[in-house]
């Protein structure tokens, strides 16, 4: 831990001496944490003059699970931007015991209320402190912010975009949970039985519907293009959604164009091989989509 605190300390002061310059020049990812949030950050690949645009992204439970594991199934090293990727509650060095077992202990003690909606909301509570820490740490410019959110972590990405609290100048979402029943009908099959519906679930599930909410996320003062990337092999429920979401935001966007979906064959739920939790090599199918995501967010973020 005192080596990481360290080496973050010496990256940190390699950011302010060089921003003195006018030029970021850091080259390794940092771990750490902010305002309690894990993080990893990939710095911008190339040169940049001035504070360079923010991507920030939220990984999926499915694998790749953590902040680290998602930064290497999906570098998006051809963007211009800092990359920050967080962790989200249980994950990466916020696990219990090193294992996914708490979240598994939590989607079997009831899904929607223990699991699927704490989760979401703590992340995107999450999000502004973190932000603003580590943009005092990097000197990224969050006028010029990005949201990326794979799974579950997409439903993270989608509320921030439907609370309109923070400027987002484009987003991206891969295999995203659009609609939180349709993650309950998953853990259901899985189970094979049942969720247990009450009025305090349905409510924390109309608020996880973001075909529903749609009218909020158009309802930006400035629309955020968005990319919602869905592989042909993903879940059939989430496929739909995703179709779902799209069609209400290009009805309600200025620009319909701004709204694209693309459908990836061969990509399944996963971006990554399991267990997923520490960092490795790149898939092919992940490429793919890393190519796709970075060309968006290029065109967007200029």
């Amino acid at each position: 831990m005192w080596r990481n605190e360290v080496r973050l300390r010496c990256v940190v002061d390699i950011v302010e001496i060089d921003s003195v310059r006018g030029r970021i020049a850091v080259e390794e990812p940092v771990t750490g944490t902010a305002a309690g949030v894990p993080f990893t950050v990939l710095p911008p690949s190339a040169e940049v003059s001035g504070p360079a645009p923010v991507v920030v992204a939220w990984h999926m439970i499915d694998a790749p699970r953590s902040d680290a594991a998602f930064a290497a199934a999906l570098p998006l090293a051809g963007v211009p931007a800092w990359r920050v990727y967080l962790g989200m509650p249980l994950c990466g060095a916020r696990m219990v015991d090193g294992s996914m077992d708490a979240i598994v202990e939590r989607a079997q003690r009831d899904a929607m209320l223990a699991y699927v909606d704490p989760f979401v909301r703590q992340a995107a509570l999450e999000f502004p402190a973190a932000l603003a820490e580590l943009r005092e740490r990097f000197g990224f410019d969050t006028s010029r912010t990005a949201v990326v959110g794979g799974s579950l972590g997409g439903a993270v990405a989608l509320t921030i975009l439907a609370t309109r609290e923070i400027p987002v100048r484009a987003a991206a979402l891969i295999n995203p949970a659009v609609r939180a029943r349709s993650v309950i009908g998953l853990v259901e099959g899985m189970l094979e039985q049942p969720y247990p519906w009450n009025d305090e679930s349905e409510q924390a599930a109309d608020q996880l519907d973001f075909v529903a909410r749609s009218g909020e996320i158009s309802a930006r003062e400035k629309q955020a293009p968005l990319l919602l990337v869905s592989g042909e092999e993903d879940f059939p429920g989430f496929r739909t959604d995703a179709d779902e979401l799209v069609g209400a935001l290009r009805g309600q966007y200025s620009v319909p164009g701004e709204v694209r979906l693309d459908r990836v064959p061969g990509l399944a739920h996963p971006l990554a091989e399991d267990p997923g939790i520490e960092p490795a090599p790149q898939l092919p199918i992940a490429r793919q989509v890393d190519e796709a995501i970075t060309e968006w967010l290029v065109r967007h973020l200029s």
